[in-house]
């Protein structure tokens, strides 16, 4: 402390940071060092040079940055990585925060990802909706106010047998809302091993307090039987509800009802039976070689009266949440005030009708890019991944074709994987010595990112999930971070 003249006393700022880590800060190079070096590597990359009022922000961003990570704990970057950071830096600045990236993970339904791409007839119904005004809400028959729900009613109901649809924004929308209409205040019996929590922390339990309904458990984790259902049915029950754990699996001393006998028992007590079954297939996926999901229509014949799926799982569209089952309760669903706050928005409903149609006209294998990249033949995939090779080899990077295994992932058919051939650079070869992780870090900064597996020291790429049109831009991007490491050597 200080003494002021008034005899007051004052704090005097004292800067804490390690003596080490002040001198790693000194290391840095200046603002004018970093961008003269980030204007050589341009010179080199065929990158056009951004304002210089632009590319200093960049750079004080990325020093302060390094500062902030030296602060932490972590060693001064060297002249490579601050280059590297401020072009990731330009990007954020100069271009769009969500962004197209190319995915060589060879997950079919990345979450991290934006899960499933959108058909072409998808993206045209889009644009075609989004370039002016629409009938959202409009009856062109009757000349006056529609419901937004016409446009994909229909043809829910004829894919799936159900006697009624909605759709909303997302599938935990439609779970809140479904148990709000129908539980709000009453009980709902649930086995105690489908408590269920998906991505980003979305919990069963936490929804239904949400929507006002007090849980009931049954059973217990790897078992239940349709007596402890039977047995915990009340006056004060509203549904029966079965999840299911489309994101992992039990296996070994299991037991569980069949859905018939859930929806027998829940109609002997005048009760609904309510199915949240997530993943949204509306084919058998035995059909390529994977294990069984089961299906909207199964539940439809099941007996459930009310059904939830999501439209951007295995249905292969956009982000949504449908709902299917009886009129009536689908009615009560429909009235309740939450629909507002949830509901889905006019160039998700065009593309939601765009893919259901493609399921109506039986072509969804051919246009929907999840069911392209899982049906596409290994003969194919060998083809392709050989191909890649030969051009990465070419242009001074060693690759070889190994055989490997894709996922399907986004919550749907936990543990299946499909054979595949990976285009594989190894960490050292005949001709070089590759860092794989760096190697990583350099594609996920280049103009179209790539998002590619490091596994075993190999940087690994799966050509089920990129597609054909992709790979000009992926070699290029793998030749720009090839450029970029020799020069960082």
């Amino acid at each position: 402390m200080t003494r002021e003249a008034n005899g007051r006393h004052t704090h005097q700022s004292v800067d804490a940071t390690p003596a080490p880590a002040r001198a790693a800060m000194r290391s840095l190079p200046s603002v004018d060092d970093l961008r003269i070096a980030y204007e050589a590597h341009l010179a080199t990359s065929g990158v056009a040079m951004p304002s210089h009022a632009t590319l200093v922000r960049s750079i004080r961003a990325s020093l302060q940055e390094a500062r902030e990570s030296i602060r932490l704990g972590g060693s001064a970057p060297d002249l490579a990585a601050l280059v590297m950071q401020t072009q990731r830096m330009l990007a954020r600045q100069s271009g769009s925060v969500l962004r197209p990236v190319i995915n060589a993970t060879g997950v079919v339904i990345n979450t991290n990802l934006g899960r499933s791409p959108l058909s072409q007839r998808a993206i045209e119904a889009v644009v075609s909706v989004a370039r002016g005004y629409s009938n959202l809400e409009f009856d062109l028959d009757k000349g006056g106010r529609g419901s937004r729900q016409t446009h994909t009613r229909d043809l829910v109901r004829e894919l799936t047998g159900a006697e009624d649809a909605l759709v909303v924004n997302n599938n935990a929308a439609a779970t809140l809302v479904s148990l709000a209409a129908l539980a709000a205040g009453r009980e709902v019996i649930i086995a105690r091993g489908e408590l269920v929590e998906i991505g980003g922390g979305f919990r069963v339990p936490d929804v239904m307090a949400q929507s006002g309904a007090r849980l009931v458990e049954v059973g217990t984790t790897n078992r239940v039987r349709l007596s402890d259902y039977a047995n915990a049915i009340t006056p004060d029950t509203a549904l029966l509800l079965v999840v299911h754990p489309s994101n992992f699996r039990v296996i070994g001393f299991t037991e569980a009802p069949a859905l018939a006998d859930l929806a027998a028992l829940a109609h002997e007590h005048g009760l609904p039976l309510m199915h949240d079954l997530g993943s949204g297939a509306l084919v058998a996926t035995e059909r390529w070689g994977l294990g069984h999901e089961p299906s909207v229509t199964e539940s439809v014949r099941a007996g459930a009266d009310i059904t939830c799926f999501s439209g951007d799982k295995l249905l292969g569209g956009p982000q949504a949440g449908i709902m299917i089952g009886h009129h009536e309760t689908i009615g009560r669903i429909e009235h309740h005030p939450l629909m507002r706050a949830i509901r889905i928005d006019k160039l998700t409903l065009a593309a939601l009708e765009a893919t259901l149609r493609a399921y109506r006209d039986e072509t969804f294998e051919a246009e929907t890019p999840i069911w392209r990249a899982i049906a596409q033949p290994l003969d194919m995939l060998r083809a392709r991944a050989e191909r890649l090779a030969s051009r990465l080899n070419e242009a001074g990077l060693s690759a070889e074709v190994i055989e490997g295994e894709s996922t399907v992932g986004g919550g749907s058919l936990p543990g299946e994987t499909l054979p595949t051939f990976l285009c594989a650079l190894p960490r050292r070869s005949q001709q070089h010595s590759v860092d794989p992780a760096r190697l990583a870090d350099r594609l996920r900064a280049a103009p179209q990112p790539v998002i590619a597996r490091v596994l075993r020291d190999q940087l690994l790429l799966d050509l089920r999930t990129i597609a054909p049109t992709e790979e000009d831009r992926l070699v290029e991007a793998l030749q720009r971070a090839r450029r970029e490491s020799e020069q960082a050597r």
